[in-house]
């Protein structure tokens, strides 16, 4: 294939991306639910200026409306199995003046677990305690990736999106210099268009975990806003409104969430990279995770 010829493919391949996204945008602004997730009023208060907003509030201690009490804890159970026995709710998640979502981690996982066995785990439930997503930390893709780093810490994490017929992985960058902004990415798959490429960056000038959002092209198309001045903690998150659909959203709302945990992860990845080294650890997975990593064209 010639220059001219490769610049003309390339010239069509984002025609119709713009064209697929364009499609996307109009199913979003027509209030489609399956889309946004939300009702058609709730995605309207949500909207302003072209952005969708949304809020991840952390609350500071466990006695919350969610899990107060021995019997309050059990009926969560009861009403989803995703609800382990560990399940810690510490956040609530705002779309429109309205709660949409509550987000919780597997706390004996996090907490007691040592080792490989020390997974974080976040699951979000909506405003009845069904299952929405999932957001794991793989140990063993992100020990891979520190090892070839050679001890910076590198986490990938897995985001399970509900009936999403594809997992999205995001991944801590290794480009990464001393005292300068972290860097995340990830992609969506979309059902008979091409994948959608994000990075998140940490504002150079920032006080509570803020970060800049960005498509493929290098174009900012959201901000996540954290309050480091609130009680447990607070991040308002915007995202053009041609990009917003559900899936986005949630990875960006887990995202928003994980950053409580961040400098833990990046602490946790770190020793075991150097207990490993030193043979203090044996290197083994989960079932749970091992799951995620298996040949999808096995013999069944």
């Amino acid at each position: 294939m010639t220059a001219a010829a490769a610049t003309v493919q390339a010239r069509a391949d984002a025609a119709a991306a713009d064209a697929a996204r364009d499609a996307r945008a109009e199913v979003l602004e027509a209030g489609n639910e399956k889309v946004t997730g939300v009702s058609k009023a709730t995605a309207e208060k949500a909207t302003k200026n072209g952005y969708y907003h949304f809020i991840v509030d952390i609350w500071i201690t466990d006695f919350n409306f969610t899990e107060f009490g021995i019997y309050k804890r059990a009926r969560n159970r009861a009403k989803s199995r995703q609800f382990t026995s560990d399940m810690d709710i510490f956040a609530e998640v705002i779309e429109g003046g309205e709660r949409i979502g509550l987000i919780g981690y597997r706390e004996d996982q996090w907490e007691k677990a040592q080792g490989m066995d020390k997974r974080l785990v976040f699951k979000l439930f909506n405003e009845t305690l069904n299952w929405r997503a999932t957001m794991d930390l793989m140990i063993g893709r992100s020990l891979q990736q520190t090892i070839a780093a050679r001890g910076l810490p590198v986490m990938t994490y897995s985001v399970n999106t509900g009936d999403d017929n594809f997992i999205v992985y995001l991944e801590r960058s290794a480009n990464k210099w001393p005292f300068m902004p972290e860097n995340f990415a990830f992609f969506i798959i979309n059902e008979g268009s091409a994948p959608e490429f994000y990075r998140l960056k940490r504002d150079f000038i920032n006080l509570g975990g803020d970060y800049t959002v960005y498509n493929q092209r290098g174009q900012k198309v959201g901000h996540l806003d954290g309050k480091v001045f609130s009680i447990g903690g607070k991040w308002k998150g915007k995202i053009r409104r041609e990009h917003a659909d559900r899936r986005l959203l949630t990875v960006l709302q887990m995202f928003s969430a994980m950053q409580v945990f961040n400098a833990d992860c990046r602490r946790h990845m770190r020793r075991l990279w150097k207990d490993v080294m030193r043979g203090k650890v044996e290197p083994k997975l989960e079932r749970q995770e091992a799951d995620l990593y298996m040949n999808p064209r096995r013999i069944r």
